[in-house]
């Protein structure tokens, strides 16, 4: 009977993934300052300036008072990540006023966000090759099936230019995005059936010279705890 009731509930989340989907598809598809790159296997949007430079600025203060070395899920080498981390208050107005704006431009519920992440790249610093989905085959997804079950998109801003290296690489579509401030990043970690998408495996490659400043925030099939 559990097995059941499990497989009916990854049915049911997997129909959820996939109306999200093409409900996040169709509002940026008629979005005239959102850009589907054009890539095979793999959806993801971009929009330049979607924050000002005065914004970034700010954020990258924020992203400072709340930096920590970067957290992994238990069980995944913590060597792959060597940036550092933290949540910003969301309960700070200018936040609320900013993950509006992202929540307005993809349209999904914003209950479902997670709490928006900074992240800090020094030279030398990366983050390997990952997903932002979860695997029933991974210690974790029981407690983020609690969490509020599977990432579906994913919403990342770069906050400011980087002097080398530092690139965004997609590497199994052969897609590699430089840091361009104000610059956000939108796409699918799921494929159009609502399952997860291989090809959503991405890299913060080593920042060579200069520090790299990076927002994400992370959408769910239902609301986040």
């Amino acid at each position: 009977m559990a097995i059941f009731a499990k497989k009916k509930s990854a049915s049911l989340e997997t129909l959820t993934l996939k109306r999200v989907g093409e409900l996040v598809r169709k509002r940026l598809t008629q979005d005239p300052g959102a850009y589907q790159l054009p890539v095979d296997g793999l959806e993801i949007f971009g929009v330049a300036r979607f924050f000002s430079e005065t914004e970034c600025n700010r954020l990258i203060a924020i992203v400072d008072s709340v930096a920590r070395p970067s957290p992994t899920y238990k069980g995944t080498d913590a060597t792959g990540r060597t940036s550092f981390t933290g949540d910003v208050d969301p309960n700070d107005p200018f936040i609320i006023m900013l993950q509006r704006r992202i929540d307005d431009l993809i349209g999904i519920d914003p209950a479902f966000g997670e709490t928006i992440q900074g992240q800090r790249y020094h030279p030398g610093q990366e983050f390997r090759g990952h997903y932002d989905h979860f695997l029933p085959s991974q210690p974790f997804w029981d407690l983020e099936q609690r969490r509020g079950g599977q990432r579906s998109w994913t919403a990342m801003a770069y906050l400011n230019a980087v002097e080398e290296g530092g690139t965004t690489d997609f590497t199994r579509v052969d897609l590699s995005i430089p840091p361009q401030p104000g610059a956000l990043l939108i796409w699918n970690n799921m494929k159009p059936d609502g399952t997860p998408n291989p090809n959503a495996m991405h890299a913060g490659m080593p920042v060579v010279r200069g520090v790299k400043y990076v927002l994400t925030k992370w959408y769910r099939a239902r609301a986040w705890n």
